[in-house]
């Protein structure tokens, strides 16, 4: 589904236009495209019928009404109209065919994938060691209020305490949200779910818990869920109970770091790693340039017995198949079938469609449909094989690929990520924001012009795949996020802007 059959270079070294796939029936513009314009693409020559903007589709056939238009190999949806070569291809006349739960069928064990990376390709890393034995890329102190009511008071603490022991450590973060109270059944677990997990990540080294005291989420039912071999570093503050609620918090923030200051980083291997794998405000090179350099980077990691985590469950629709067929084990395989038509169930139930993707900025960056979406999204996950599915609030334990139930928005599937142990996320983005997480966020821009407009924004720029070539670009970005790993900081971290969000599913009191 990754091979790309033919790009035509210009002059400049920038492609003209793109064919994912040599089964494609369309091609990818890759600058604006003039009515009448001959394009030179796998051999042949395309005189174009309509003006193509850069990143939008053409088409490479005659397609009649029903036909399935193809792309990445696969179906993207269904000509909702005749569509003549040459012509624009977009959602004036191609419609998704998504409907709702589907029969995956039985498990077949997925062919040995060809050109396997050897162990080995990935470098050390500079990380710090927690008691447990697993690794860091931050040692920080993270503040958690277990309900909203307290969530100005954590991040205003956070941040004078940041300001106080400025220097000691990577980070005192406060990471407010507005929920923990007026929450019933699985919609309150969720919760308290997420937030033990964020507990347990290793690069929280100290956790403060901050409760109210007459919430739902009570402090103590939270501790319980926390691993216990993250329990040692909680510290935990009812607000209602305290005297001067920000001198106790200071005071305790003053003994986490006299414990966590001496610690220093040192040599970790890339099995040490746990990445968890996000888009946002892609566009149609997303699953040209920075979803396939994921995607190299995450057989890289697999192959060294890392762990990666694919989210964003809404924008598999449709790129399921090739994801399931790369299953373990016939229990990984069920697990998964069931996770994706559960979350379809979420839709159908609430009286929505599906397809009901992509977004407003994705579709002006030419995609179309949800399974376009999809099957450039799903290209993150690389060949590495699915080794286990997790339910929200889960955790990732398995070398290999993980599939974690998040719905798609960035920062609640961020979050996500981050509970299930992520110690970095990487992001690619055609559209670009600012938006940081709990972990190192390394947001890989699509297009260089992204890169260059919001260098603020974007941290590594795999658009120059298109210039550079594949090789230079994938160990440009190993070293890239070998070095985020061992303490270079992103322009989110830069920037402070780092958040959680918890998924909101059931009824408010």
């Amino acid at each position: 589904m990754n091979e790309i059959s033919q790009a035509l270079q210009i002059d400049e070294g920038a492609p003209v236009a793109w064919h994912c796939h040599r089964d494609d029936s369309v091609g990818i513009a890759m600058r604006d495209l003039e009515k009448g314009e001959d394009v030179a693409i796998s051999g042949a020559s395309v005189q174009l019928l309509d003006a193509i903007p850069a990143g939008h589709k053409f088409a490479l056939k005659e397609h009649a009404s029903d036909d399935e238009v193809i792309r990445y190999g696969a179906p993207i949806g269904k000509a909702s109209r005749a569509i003549a070569i040459g012509q624009h291809v977009h959602s004036h006349n191609l419609a998704s065919a998504l409907s709702g739960e589907l029969d995956y069928g039985a498990f077949e064990p997925a062919p040995a994938a060809s050109g396997a990376i050897e162990r080995g390709a990935l470098a050390d890393w500079q990380g710090y060691r927690r008691a447990d034995g697993r690794f860091a890329t931050r040692n920080e102190i993270w503040l958690l209020p277990t309900v909203g009511c307290v969530a100005p008071l954590v991040e205003m603490v956070a941040r004078e305490a940041a300001e106080i022991h400025r220097g000691k450590l990577d980070g005192i973060i406060g990471f407010g949200h507005p929920h923990g109270c007026s929450q019933l059944g699985d919609d309150l677990s969720g919760t308290r779910d997420v937030l033990a997990a964020l507990c347990d990540n290793p690069n929280a080294g100290g956790v403060v818990l901050v409760g109210l005291g007459c919430e739902s989420n009570q402090l103590d039912d939270l501790v319980a869920l926390v691993p216990a071999r993250s329990r040692s570093k909680l510290r935990t503050m009812r607000a209602q109970e305290a005297g001067d609620e920000r001198e106790q918090l200071l005071s305790i923030i003053g003994e986490l770091v006299e414990m966590l200051a001496p610690l220093e980083r040192e040599r970790a291997p890339a099995s040490a790693l746990t990445v968890g794998l996000k888009c946002g405000g892609s566009d149609a090179l997303s699953g040209l340039t920075a979803n396939p350099l994921l995607g190299r980077f995450s057989d890289a990691l697999a192959a060294a017995s890392g762990k990666l985590l694919l989210t964003e469950i809404p924008e598999i629709f449709g790129a399921e198949d090739a994801l399931l067929a790369r299953s373990s084990s016939p229990a990984v395989f069920s697990a998964g079938g069931e996770l994706v038509n559960r979350f379809k169930r979420y839709f159908l139930d609430q009286g929505l469609p599906v397809s009901e993707n992509p977004s407003p900025g994705n579709i002006a960056g030419g995609i179309t449909t949800l399974e376009e979406k999809s099957l450039g999204a799903v290209q993150k996950g690389g060949r590495a094989p699915l080794v286990d599915v997790v339910d929200y609030g889960g955790t990732a334990e398995l070398p290999g690929l993980t599939l974690l139930e998040a719905p798609g928005n960035d920062a609640v599937s961020s979050t996500a990520l981050a509970a299930a142990g992520a110690t970095m996320i990487l992001f690619t983005t055609g559209r670009g924001t600012p938006l940081g997480f709990p972990v190192p966020t390394v947001k890989v821009s699509s297009n260089s012009r992204l890169a260059a407009s919001k260098p603020g924004w974007i941290d590594f720029d795999a658009g120059r795949v298109l210039t550079e070539g594949q090789d230079a670009i994938d160990h440009a970005f190993a070293d890239y996020v070998n070095a985020v790993a061992g303490g270079r900081p992103t322009q989110a971290e830069r920037t402070g802007q780092r958040v959680i969000s918890i998924w909101k599913r059931g009824v408010t009191l």
